[in-house]
């Protein structure tokens, strides 16, 4: 855990979507007019392999994933038998998590690693709901995006919600490794506005 709430470091990605659509751009401005610190910044196009490990793959996760379709499914009156082959959420979340690494390798990513005070909550709290129906305006998918999971499901593919922030700095540390490598140093530098925004940091 970071010493001091300053030096929380988060994982934001641009998915494949906002890539395509030019928003990378407008998701680094809004991390960083806050007050973030963008400290590592990669672009590429991810392999299956990497999209298939940034992805749990424990059977009770994986059902989540089909709970919730079903979920969907159920609220707006769709048949899942008719347009999926089964009701069962044990055999939708392995389809669920496939249209998630189909479309993660669908295009260029862009990784990002931010520190800054609170950066995961902060992070999220920008970035917006995960549904982007549900985000509120002035969010990144709230502002950016009009994707919901019943379209998605009817679509048979992921939600296209722009960009993933990590949950935790737990999971933060885990997807910085997994995505810079592990022996990957991240940056360190001053920017000019830090003394204003952090007047203590000088005594770091």
């Amino acid at each position: 855990m970071a010493n001091h709430p300053r030096e929380e470091i988060t994982f934001l990605m641009v998915k494949p979507d906002a890539v395509q659509r030019g928003l990378t751009g407008e998701i680094i401005r809004r991390i960083e007019q806050v007050g973030l610190k963008i400290v590592g910044l990669k672009m590429f196009k991810p392999t299956l392999k990497q999209v298939d490990e940034h992805y749990p793959k424990d059977k009770a996760w994986i059902n989540r994933l089909g709970e919730k379709t079903l979920a969907t499914y159920a609220k707006f009156g769709y048949d899942a038998v008719a347009e999926l082959g089964t009701d069962k959420a044990e055999k939708i979340g392995p389809m669920v998590r496939e249209w998630l690494i189909t479309f993660m390798n669908s295009g260029p990513v862009v990784v990002i690693a931010i520190r800054g005070v609170h950066a995961v909550s902060m992070v999220r709290k920008i970035a917006g709901s995960t549904m982007p129906s549900d985000s509120e305006l002035g969010t990144i998918r709230g502002d950016f995006s009009v994707d919901s999971a019943a379209a998605a499901n009817r679509d048979k593919r992921a939600v296209y919600n722009l960009v993933h922030a990590s949950e935790t700095e737990a999971e933060a540390k885990h997807e910085i490794a997994h995505w810079f490598g592990k022996g990957e140093a991240l940056a360190d530098y001053e920017r000019n506005d830090e003394m204003v925004m952090y007047p203590s940091a000088k005594a770091r």
